[in-house]
């Protein structure tokens, strides 16, 4: 039986979804709805869920787009990663402006269901773990968390021990015939990466973009990317100060202290000294 249309319904839209897919069906809603569980009866407790829950599905994407965005690069198809790393900016730019509506709960509202929370803490997000491991924060310390579920340590651990975003687009200027140290384009990837004068390589870039236009939009778009997610962090810092000031963190962190020491990690740092070089 075809549905007729009724007042009011978008012309020739489908009024009888029986037996077809509807928009609830398709976007799981149902569950997706149904994830909320408030654990004390403070009215404000719903907002920190949905905040944390909308901030993981972000987060899914942005993985999405950066292992997306590694395997363009490490393949030498750098157009696709750029349209890829453009998106996890705008992602980003989304989040940034999501802690303004986090910054409405006051101490006094938070206080109310905090104890809540027991021992969870964001710095637990597997995803965002993943995040700073394949933008190149390798600190293996911080899989600690994840040791007692396999499913989500052994994930982690690969990408350890994977080469970073950045180290592909390091690998990508070798391969172009600009100068490298070796031990820069192979090495143990599981290790932090230093600061290193000794790769000068982007400013061979900089200074003849014409010759280089795509590793050049490479670079300016990487620089996007951590100066968008630099700015998370900072707004990340001052909502936290505002609701909880110096208190510890759930989970035992060491809440505004913790995250102030974070603003100081740079991913790519040679994007950002070359500034002064040229």
């Amino acid at each position: 039986m075809v549905a007729m249309a009724e007042p009011g319904a978008p012309d020739g839209a489908r009024l009888d979804f029986r037996g077809a897919m509807s928009y609830g069906d398709y976007l799981d809603l149902d569950r997706l709805l149904a994830a909320q569980h408030p654990r004390s009866d403070a009215h404000d407790e719903l907002l920190f869920i949905v905040q944390h829950q909308t901030t993981e599905l972000w987060l899914k994407q942005v993985l999405h787009e950066l292992q997306g965005a590694r395997r363009a690069v490490a393949a030498d198809e750098l157009a696709p990663a750029f349209k890829m790393l453009a998106r996890v900016s705008r992602i980003m730019a989304q989040l940034v402006q999501a802690w303004d509506v986090l910054a409405t709960l006051t101490p006094s509202e938070y206080s109310a269901f905090r104890p809540s929370l027991g021992d969870s803490s964001g710095f637990q997000s597997y995803q965002y773990r993943a995040v700073e491991l394949i933008l190149g924060n390798k600190q293996p310390a911080l899989l600690a968390p994840h040791a007692h579920r396999p499913d989500l340590h052994e994930p982690l651990l690969r990408l350890l021990h994977e080469p970073s975003l950045y180290d592909e687009a390091l690998r990508a200027l070798a391969r172009r015939g600009v100068p490298l140290p070796a031990d820069v384009v192979e090495r143990d990837w599981a290790e932090p990466r230093a600061a290193s004068p000794r790769v000068e390589a982007w400013l061979e870039v900089y200074r003849a973009p014409g010759q280089h236009w795509d590793l050049y939009e490479l670079a300016e778009d990487l620089v996007d990317l951590e100066d968008a997610f630099r700015q998370w962090r900072f707004r990340h810092l001052t909502t936290v100060a505002r609701v909880i000031g110096g208190k510890r963190g759930t989970g035992g962190t060491h809440g505004v202290g913790y995250l102030r020491g974070q603003l100081d990690l740079v991913l790519f740092p040679e994007l950002w000294s070359v500034r002064t070089a040229l």
